[in-house]
């Protein structure tokens, strides 16, 4: 070996990543292998290999024992000695036995073990990275198809992205950049075997931690994902900090945060919905953007009755009961929808209890009042009644004004306040609104200061 090996090495380290030492070992291993095949020896050799010259030397090792049963691999304790008087018993005694040269089937062997080690390295290094990265997004370009399956390059490795693992009617170019996740990786002879997912409910949760701050940071957590890939996802957000809104910060500016992700996703749509520890309020947030009049759980069962408007009920149930489907995905409780109609004429609804006993008092209070109601609309009609009843007698003392308005009374059919307007109508000339003003109109006898006054004049 010589100094343009051991740069070659070098730069092999710089190509494929691998440590110069993972080589040197390699190439070492390879050398024993080599030397037990072209000097058939079965004795135990160690080769050790200059890591700044790149000489090498090849040692046979033998055991210290009492008595010797195979020469090849144990030596007695004076022959030992001759060597090293420090040696003991169990000791190993190490003989150099570097040849001179090898040969070309000994360069042979070890060139192919150099190869196979060296891919084993790199397989082993790839397997650490990857074994790592499951459960976590990575960012690939689509090479070609398999069959159904699709074949992403990911720099280092090549992986697998199987048809059942595809978005539904979603199709991929050649040098497409796509962002997928890691399920599964497998250690295999061919190397390791990623495989990669477009419907996981983590891709979700993923993205959003790559376009959220605030969910990177810590301020806001991810509680639940629910999914059904290519059509409509649910997640469920917490904030840790009162004043960080949670929904608002995955949504963004504008809504610049979630387009993102659903531009990923080739215009999969997403509800965010805000995570509580109460279950009414988690499964009525859940089934967003329906409106919910109430939810009755059976915490043992859990199971909880929804009740939502009559007009909100396709709504609530979603298209073929998507969003009903994924809401009991989110929460975890099993759904049952319906609407007021359906709930008061199955009698669905729980008899009233401690809680929604308030609400029953304020109804008792509000019948009170609509009877005292009632009592005084009573009163009203019994004093527009008697006023009426007035106004007509007093109506009847200035009635010899003219026959002509009696007979209008007489031929009337209405009210006597209807009477009375038509009697405004036949005698314009004269307004008989009040009987004060009747008064006004009367012939009055002048008094003596009037006389005095015209006789002046």
């Amino acid at each position: 070996m010589n100094m343009e090996f051991i740069e070659a090495l070098h730069e092999l380290e710089k190509e494929r990543g691998i440590s110069a030492e993972v080589l040197f070992e390699t190439i070492e291993a390879a050398l024993i292998s080599a030397y037990k095949k072209n000097f058939a020896s079965l004795q135990n050799v160690r080769v050790s290999i200059d890591r700044m010259t790149g000489e090498f030397k090849v040692f046979s090792r033998k055991n210290i024992v009492e008595e010797v049963e195979d020469d090849r691999t144990q030596v007695t304790l004076e022959e030992a000695r001759r060597i090293d008087p420090n040696y003991n018993l169990e000791d190993v005694v190490e003989y150099e036995v570097t040849p001179r040269e090898f040969g070309r089937i000994a360069a042979q062997t070890a060139k192919q073990v150099v190869v196979q080690r060296i891919r084993e390295a790199e397989r082993g290094m790839i397997y650490d990275e990857y074994i790592n990265r499951e459960g976590d997004i990575v960012t690939g370009v689509v090479q070609r198809y398999d069959q159904k399956n699709v074949i992403v390059d990911l720099g280092k490795v090549e992986a697998i992205l199987a048809a059942q693992e595809q978005i539904p009617g979603e199709t991929y170019q050649s040098f497409e950049r796509i962002k997928t996740y890691v399920v599964e990786v497998k250690k295999t002879t061919k190397g390791p075997q990623i495989m990669l997912s477009r419907t996981h409910p983590g891709l979700i949760k993923r993205l959003f931690e790559l376009e959220v701050p605030e969910i990177h940071d810590g301020f806001v957590e991810i509680k639940g994902v629910s999914r059904e890939a290519g059509a409509r996802s649910k997640i469920a957000v917490y904030s840790r900090d009162p004043n960080v809104d949670p929904v608002g910060a995955c949504v963004g500016p504008k809504g610049s945060r979630v387009q993102t992700i659903v531009t990923e996703l080739k215009g999969e749509k997403i509800d965010i919905v805000n995570y509580s520890t109460e279950p009414e309020e988690f499964v009525a947030n859940a089934l967003s953007p329906a409106k919910v009049v109430g939810v009755y759980t059976k915490p043992n069962e859990k199971v909880a009755l929804v009740v939502v408007p009559d007009y909100q009920l396709s709504l609530a149930i979603g298209k073929e009961g998507q969003n009903a489907r994924l809401a009991a995905k989110l929460t975890n409780w099993k759904i049952d929808i319906k609407s007021e109609s359906q709930a008061l004429a199955q009698n669905l609804i729980p008899d009233y209890n401690e809680q929604d006993s308030t609400e029953y008092d304020e109804y008792e209070t509000y019948d009170e009042n609509y009877d005292e109601y009632e009592e005084y609309e009573d009163y009203e009609e019994y004093e527009e009644n008697s006023e009426s009843d007035a106004n007509s007698e007093k109506y009847d003392e200035f009635s010899d004004y003219g026959d002509e308005s009696i007979e209008y009374n007489e031929s009337a059919g209405y009210d006597i306040k209807a009477g009375y307007e038509g009697y405004e109508q036949n005698e314009p000339e004269t307004e008989i609104d009040e009987p004060s003003k009747l008064k006004e109109t009367e012939p009055s006898i002048p008094s003596k200061e009037n006389k005095k006054r015209k006789g002046k004049r």
